[in-house]
């Protein structure tokens, strides 16, 4: 690993380094302003910079570029076109235009659109997005886009986002010129820094498992006798395979200049995290994307497989992505930051509580951002948040706003009745509360973190609802705020009101506690368990109201997001079903019959030398897994005839409500069956390999 880290970060990033150094000083300008300010970019000064972007990637040895976007897959997708053009004699020169930079046309009817376009509708378009900066890899350009059809429709996870934070960016402006804040500043960014939790597993084993090729989880296995109970592996020394991909990978994305901190062992065996430094989330969410990418290519080079889903194994805990979301002026200033001043006060009061009532206006949205089938195994388990939206204050905010909402004296640090702009405010430093693992929205210090969202998913999603929610709260009350004779007094009344109407969503206490599920019953809370339940929510009419009266998303791109997730889940499950099935007659069944096989053979040997075999060992296993492999074969059965049920069935939401409801529990019961034949088969027989090689196959 290179020592020069400063030298090396970026390197393969044409970054405002590089622009200065490539392109001619108008041009750098302009370009500039359009990424700082969103002004356009004119055809010529886009071959200025495309020219000068094709000279730095061809000094460094590139070949090709592409437009890099992120389709509605869950992952990213790149059509390489090379620098190459002829002129004549054979020869050939390397060119690149304003035109290919600024525009590309990629097929938008193969891709996932939820019946925006046909499949005779080819004709999609990537447009470049100047505010993420183009990146080297595999000797190819990657021109960071959106992706959108023929008829200006998004068909990706970007263009929505970039909405989203438009929306918010115009509002939280107008909060800040009522409290005078806004000198200098040209624009409010939510920031973001998503930590990944994975797993790490031996290549070779990885490829013996169909389950985990074909799907990325076990669908079959016990338990290994050590799961996580000694609580041994969290924050343990990393193992020394482990830590030569982690110094492999951090060197590659700081190539790319990703901005990777902070790396540990997470609690399940094999279970490791990185975290990165906060960014604009337009550009987090990229790096997230090209994050996962470069994961699981460096795990291979290093023998090993990496594994994103929510829940590769059952028993201990699955991965998450957790969602730390804040907001902060292009002068440096984060919104969500307490400050020491009453008016840093106020104002971070108001940007406070548009969160929590946005959140609680919107939790049945918030829940279906981060809804997957994967995730569904997930949230509600013992290292995941519950399916409740709830959010985490800690006792000492949570007591400050309710000496607001009550007119009572705060009994904190400074005894005083707390009347906006007129006594000062209580400081409130970072980190005086504790964290909560338990709750799904968490105020950490200066931002909130949303735990739920699963860790193979796009952070696009959950950030654009998030967004364009605290948009309109914000909207409403700089309304109010503008209007107001008396800023401060309207304040509070805001603020009153909100935690009022709102305030039962904030729940400090243990979100795992089964006592939580009726007392947010009481509260008025949706308990939306799996993604069948809360998808309706998606098209209500408050859902769809909020995102087209910014134009965040029109209608039909809703209501092809609701066909989408709709249909990856049932797809994702129908392929988990399928390998089941495949697993269980391909390599299970004969298991179990050699085992049979030898059993009986030992007996028969017993039996003609006279022995009673009855009540013996042999006699007690093989009765016991020919007992169990009659059921697995009836099991197996009442699968099949499950998916045949789901595949008369019509509809989006109907053939996934039969998946829940009809398949799933199917597979469940296959699974105990199969999972109970693998204690009593011998290791030699059993095909596929065990937990316990899987979670410890790595030193």
């Amino acid at each position: 690993m290179t020592t020069n880290i400063p030298e090396l970060f970026g390197s393969n990033v044409f970054n405002d380094a590089a622009m200065k150094e490539h392109l001619p000083k108008d041009v750098y300008k302009q370009l500039k302003k359009t990424i700082e300010a969103g002004e356009a970019l004119n055809v010529d000064m886009a071959n200025a910079v495309a020219h000068a972007m094709k000279d730095w990637a061809v000094e460094k040895g590139c070949t090709h570029y592409t437009h890099w976007f992120q389709p509605m897959t869950g992952i990213t997708a790149e059509k390489h076109d090379s620098f190459i053009s002829p002129v004549g004699g054979g020869s050939i020169i390397m060119e690149f235009s304003g035109k290919e930079l600024i525009k590309g046309e990629p097929d938008a009817s193969s891709f996932p659109n939820g019946g925006l376009r046909a499949t005779f509708e080819a004709r999609g378009y990537t447009a470049w997005d100047p505010t993420s900066y183009a990146f080297i890899k595999d000797k190819c350009l990657c021109i960071p886009t959106a992706f959108f059809s023929y008829s200006g429709e998004a068909l990706d996870k970007k263009t929505p986002l970039l909405r989203s934070m438009d929306v918010l960016n115009k509002q939280a402006m107008r909060i800040l010129k009522v409290f005078g804040n806004d000198d200098g500043v040209r624009r409010v960014f939510t920031t973001m820094g998503p930590e990944q939790e994975y797993f790490l597993i031996d290549r070779e084993l990885f490829k013996k498992r169909p389950d985990l090729v074909y799907t990325g989880r076990t669908l079959f296995g016990a338990a290994a006798p050590k799961g996580q109970e000694m609580d041994d592996h969290y924050f343990g020394a990393i193992k020394p395979h482990v830590q030569e991909f982690m110094s492999d990978l951090n060197e590659e994305l700081w190539k790319v200049g990703i901005l990777a901190k902070t790396e540990h062992n997470e609690v399940a065996p094999a279970q490791h995290e990185l975290a990165p430094v906060f960014e604009t989330t337009n550009i987090a969410t990229d790096h997230n994307q090209l994050t996962m990418e470069i994961m699981k290519r460096t795990a291979q080079k290093h023998g090993m497989e990496l594994l994103l889903h929510e829940k590769p194994f059952a028993g201990v805990n699955g991965s998450g992505k957790h969602n730390n979301w804040s907001m902060a002026t292009d002068t440096g200033v984060n919104l969500l930051e307490p400050g020491e001043t009453p008016a840093e006060n106020a104002q971070f009061l108001l940007f406070l509580v548009a969160t929590i009532k946005a959140v609680a206006k919107y939790q049945e949205l918030i829940r279906v951002s981060v809804a997957s089938a994967g995730n569904d195994h997930r949230l509600g388990a013992n290292e995941a948040p519950p399916a409740i939206v709830s959010i985490f204050l800690g006792d000492e905010l949570t007591a400050i706003l309710d000496a607001i909402k009550n007119d009572k004296e705060y009994e904190g640090h400074e005894k005083t009745v707390i009347k906006l702009g007129s006594t000062v405010l209580p400081k409130f430093p970072i980190d005086t509360t504790d964290r909560n693992r338990t709750s799904p929205f968490a105020f950490t210090g200066n931002k909130f973190e949303l735990r739920s969202v699963g860790s193979t998913a796009s952070i696009a999603g959950p950030n654009t609802a998030i967004n364009a929610a605290v948009a309109e709260v914000l909207e409403d009350f700089a309304d109010r705020l503008e209007k107001a004779a008396d800023v401060n007094e309207e304040l509070t009344i805001i603020i009153k009101e909100t935690l009022n109407e709102y305030g039962n969503i904030i729940f400090n206490g243990n979100g795992y506690d089964d006592s939580w599920v009726e007392e947010a019953k009481k509260r008025g809370l949706a308990n939306l368990k799996t993604l069948v339940d809360a998808m309706p929510s998606y098209l209500d009419e408050k859902c769809v109201n909020l995102f087209t009266k910014y134009g965040v998303y029109t209608k039909s791109e809703m209501e092809s997001r609701y066909d989408i997730k709709l249909e990856t889940y049932w797809k994702t499950l129908n392929i988990e079903a399928l390998t089941m099935v495949d697993m269980v007659k391909h390599g299970i069944t004969a298991a179990v019959i050699d085992a049979e096989n030898e059993l009986s053979e030992v007996l028969t040997k017993k039996k003609t030398l006279g022995f009673d075999v009855e009540g013996t060992m042999e006699y007690n296993l093989l009765d016991n897994i020919s007992k169990d492999a009659t059921c697995m074969a009836k099991r197996l059965s009442s699968l099949e005839d499950a998916l045949l049920k789901v595949a008369d069935i019509e509809g989006t939401y109907e053939i996934a409500k039969g998946y829940k409801e009809i398949v799933i529990p199917a597979m469940n019961e296959l699974r105990l069956v199969v999972d109970e034949l693998e204690t009593l088969v011998p290791e030699k027989f059993w095909p596929y390999p065990s937990y316990g090689a899987l979670l410890y196959s790595v030193v």
